[in-house]
């Protein structure tokens, strides 16, 4: 004789009383009809399960999530390949900003002095933009690395004289001499390649690094009143400085957000505002003139930055 029951089930088994594994409220659950047919062993009478299903939503993970860490913007089906492939699109971007700014150098579209420094602002913001094509690992940071570093071994050899490129010593240099590249245009490529290799994109410590050594340049246009300890320094040009390169870590932070590498929160901007206001206060320091701002805001910049984040 054929019996027929009735079950009522969950999926899942609830943690609770009150709510299923999702924390979905067990009023919130929508009956579903699940028609299992099985067969007895004494007989052939098939039977069917009545179950209740709650509603299944597709949980959104966090930006901060470590899982959504991936290759975001995978160009090939081969990680590997879609690394190397990012490596060459980067570099190319990267060198056809420094073509562009050789060009006018040679042209003499701007001022030296105006051309270098947008040469500086723009070139390492510019490169961060690219991060996003390389994996999340170390093969991906390694890569990465791989072009700032190379304009390493360029500096090295211009500026000791063992590669002639007037050109880059144009755009690069304050008075015309191929000299200056082995300490700032140095510095400025060995900031990078560290942000690259150590940080990497999911570091607070990378982005604050790059944006306040590339914003330095923005407050050096405006000529105001001297600060009293420095007067090679101005204080407008010291504000420019603190609030574009806080402003620049806050759209970087925004901009790997959106793909999950890090978490916006505003402990991490209060962090980018004290990175941002120490990096521009030695950044004014007559140390930093008799040394070299782009190794003294870097240091500055990195090591606040891992107390701070």
């Amino acid at each position: 004789m054929c019996t027929t029951k009735l079950y009522c089930f969950f999926c899942s088994p609830p943690p609770s009383l009150r709510l299923d594994p999702r924390n979905t409220l067990l009023s919130n659950l929508k009956p579903t009809f699940i028609f299992t047919p099985y067969h007895r062993i004494n007989n052939n009478c098939t039977s069917f399960e009545v179950g209740f299903q709650g509603q299944q939503k597709t949980r959104r993970r966090s930006k901060g999530d470590p899982t959504t860490r991936t290759a975001v913007a995978m160009l090939h089906q081969n990680p590997v390949v879609s690394d190397l492939i990012a490596t060459g699109l980067s570099a190319s971007i990267a060198l056809s900003v420094l073509r562009f700014f050789e060009e006018t150098a040679k042209r003499h579209v701007f001022d030296q002095k105006l051309n270098r420094k947008l040469v500086h602002v723009s070139i390492g913001l510019v490169f961060m933009l690219c991060w996003p094509m390389f994996s999340s690992g170390h093969r991906g940071a390694l890569l990465a690395a791989f072009t700032p570093g190379v304009n390493i071994i360029r500096m090295l050899l211009i500026g000791s004289g063992m590669w002639k490129d007037e050109a880059t010593v144009k755009s690069m240099s304050r008075f015309g001499d191929r000299r200056e590249l082995l300490k700032g245009p140095l510095y400025y490529a060995l900031t990078i390649t560290v942000a690259c290799a150590i940080y990497w994109r999911t570091s607070p410590v990378a982005i604050a690094a790059i944006c306040n050594l590339d914003c330095r340049h923005c407050g050096k246009a405006l000529w105001n009143s001297k600060i009293p300890y420095n007067r090679n320094k101005s204080i407008a040009g010291s504000v420019a400085m603190a609030l574009a390169g806080f402003l620049a870590s806050v759209g970087f932070m925004y901009y790997f957000a959106s793909f999950g590498y890090v978490q916006e929160s505003w402990e991490m901007i209060l962090g980018f505002l004290v990175v941002s206001l120490a990096s521009t206060f030695v950044e004014s320091l007559p140390i930093s003139t008799e040394l070299d701002d782009n190794l003294t805001v870097t240091l500055t910049s990195i090591l606040l930055g891992n107390l701070v984040f």
